[in-house]
C-alpha cells in the first residue's frame, strides 16, 4: 500500500509523513471537483471519474479542491454554490463535494479541502462582507482600481458578523458526515487538510496590510483553533501566497503561519510581471531566475519556521499566451521542470519543500465560446476559474509533452 495510504497526513518537524513514510506530494488543483460530482444538471459524474483515472495513471496523488463557493452579487463568481445568496446551503453542491471526495479515497488520494476564498471567483470574502454588511466591490471594477478590492477584502478580518457566516460554513463542512461513505469528514484520511481560504491577503496596498495586521493574525489563529476543535486528525493550511501575499513582507508571512502545519507558496510569472505572455523566450530567463529566487526564499522561510513547504499553485501560460489545446507548451514544460527540480532536489536532501500542486487540471473540458470566456451556463468546467480566459493555465488530456513531464517527476518520487 504505497506512501501508508491507510493513515492521516501529519506533520514531523519540516517532513509530511503518512505512517512513517515521507509524504511526496504530486499534485494538481482542481476546484471544480464538487461541482462534477453534484447529482444536478450542471454535474458529470462519469467525467469525474474519467478526470481522476488520468490524474491517478499520470502519478497525482494529492488535489486541492474548494469547498466552499458563496452567492452573491458578484459578477464573476461561479453559480451555484454551496451556500445561496442568503446562506442557504445547497445541498447538493455539499453531495457532490461527498461524490468527489469518495472517489479520491477510492484511488488512495488525498486532497486539500479550501473553505473560502479571497477573490471573487468563488464569492468568497467579499461575498460574505456583503452578507454582513449589504456592501460589496467587484474585482476590475474601474472605478476601483487595483489594490481597492483587495484592501476591500481585507475588512472581512475585522469584520464579526462576516466572520460569524464563515464559521457557521466551516462547522457545517469539517462536522459533515459524507453521504457516500458514510464517514464523517473528520475521519477521512483522504482529507489532507482544511485550508482557510484561497490566498488570503491582509490587504492590497502597505497601510491595509499594516492596519488590518492583528486582525488578520487574530483571524488564522480563531480560525485555526476552531478546526482543531472539531477536528483533531487533519493538518490545517493557509493557503497564502507567501511573501507576494504580503507585498514582499517576510515577518507577515512568518507570523501568519505560526500556528499553521505547513507553508504555502504560489508562483505566477506571467501575473506577477517576471515574463511578457507575446515574448517568452526573451523574458524567459528573468522569469526562471526569479523563480528560482522565490523557491530559494520559501525554503529558507520554511526552515526557520522548522515546517514543511508545499509549492500548492503554480501556473504558466501556454506559447505565445495562447488558450487553444492545439498550441505548443515549450515553456510552460520549462517552467514546470523549474518547480519540479527544486521540489526533487528537497526530497533528495530531505528538505522542507515536500511537493507541489500545479495549477490547473482542464483534463478533457474545451472553451465553449471563440472569445474562451465562460458565461453563466457554460458547464465544460476547467481548471481556469471563471473570471479568466478557458485554456489560459490550466492541462488538457490532449497536452502530452505536460502529462508526460508530470509522470515522470511522480516516477521520481516513487508514486507510479
Amino acid at each position: 500500500m504505497p506512501q501508508g495510504r491507510s493513515s492521516f497526513v501529519q506533520r514531523r518537524g519540516t517532513a509530511l509523513m503518512r505512517g512513517e513514510t515521507p509524504y511526496r506530494i504530486v499534485g494538481a488543483n482542481m476546484w471544480y471537483a464538487a461541482w462534477l460530482g453534484a447529482d444536478a444538471p450542471y454535474g458529470n459524474r462519469p467525467r469525474l471519474i474519467r478526470e481522476l483515472d488520468r490524474l491517478q495513471a499520470m502519478g497525482v496523488n494529492n488535489l486541492r479542491i474548494m469547498a466552499s463557493g458563496e452567492e452573491g452579487p458578484l459578477k464573476n463568481s461561479i453559480r451555484p454554490g454551496f451556500t445561496g445568496p442568503n446562506g442557504t446551503p445547497n445541498a447538493a453542491q455539499f453531495e457532490g463535494l461527498d461524490f468527489a471526495m469518495a472517489e479520491i479515497g477510492r484511488r488512495g488520494m488525498t486532497a486539500v479541502l479550501v473553505l473560502s476564498n479571497f477573490w471573487e471567483w468563488s464569492g468568497g470574502l467579499q461575498t460574505l462582507l456583503w452578507r454582513a454588511t449589504g456592501q460589496y466591490m467587484d474585482m476590475g471594477d474601474p472605478a476601483h482600481p487595483w489594490p481597492a478590492f483587495a484592501d476591500a477584502t481585507a475588512a472581512f478580518y475585522a469584520n464579526e458578523q462576516a466572520r460569524t457566516l464563515y464559521n457557521a460554513h466551516l462547522r457545517r463542512m469539517v462536522t459533515r458526515t459524507n453521504s457516500v461513505t458514510g464517514m464523517p469528514y473528520a475521519q477521512d484520511r483522504a482529507v489532507m487538510s482544511w485550508q482557510l481560504a484561497n490566498e488570503p491577503r491582509p490587504g492590497g496596498s502597505d497601510a491595509a496590510i499594516a492596519r488590518n495586521a492583528d486582525a488578520y493574525y487574530d483571524w488564522i489563529d480563531d480560525t485555526a483553533a476552531l478546526i482543531r476543535s472539531l477536528d483533531p486528525n487533519h493538518l490545517v493550511s493557509l493557503g497564502h501566497e507567501g511573501t507576494q501575499g504580503a507585498n514582499g513582507q517576510e515577518d507577515v508571512v512568518l507570523r501568519a503561519h505560526r500556528n499553521i502545519d505547513y507553508l504555502t507558496a504560489h508562483i505566477w510569472p506571467l501575473n506577477w510581471s517576471w515574463v511578457a505572455g507575446d515574448d517568452l523566450a526573451g523574458t524567459w530567463p528573468s522569469g526562471k531566475s526569479k523563480t528560482a529566487a522565490y523557491l530559494d526564499v520559501h525554503e529558507r522561510l520554511a526552515t526557520t519556521l522548522g515546517k514543511p513547504l508545499l509549492v500548492e499553485e503554480f501556473g504558466f501560460p501556454r506559447d505565445g499566451e495562447t488558450y487553444s489545446p492545439d498550441t505548443s507548451t515549450e515553456f510552460r514544460q520549462r517552467f514546470y521542470r523549474t518547480i519540479y527540480d527544486a521540489v526533487e532536489a528537497s526530497w533528495a536532501a530531505g528538505g522542507p519543500l515536500m511537493g507541489s500542486n500545479f495549477w490547473a487540471w482542464n483534463g478533457e473540458a474545451r472553451a465553449q465560446h471563440p472569445d474562451a470566456h465562460f458565461r453563466d451556463g457554460d458547464l465544460a468546467y476547467m481548471g481556469d476559474p471563471p473570471h479568466e480566459p478557458q485554456g489560459w493555465y490550466g492541462n488538457f488530456d490532449s497536452d502530452e509533452g505536460m502529462l508526460a513531464l508530470v509522470r515522470a517527476h511522480a516516477e521520481t518520487g516513487g508514486l507510479t
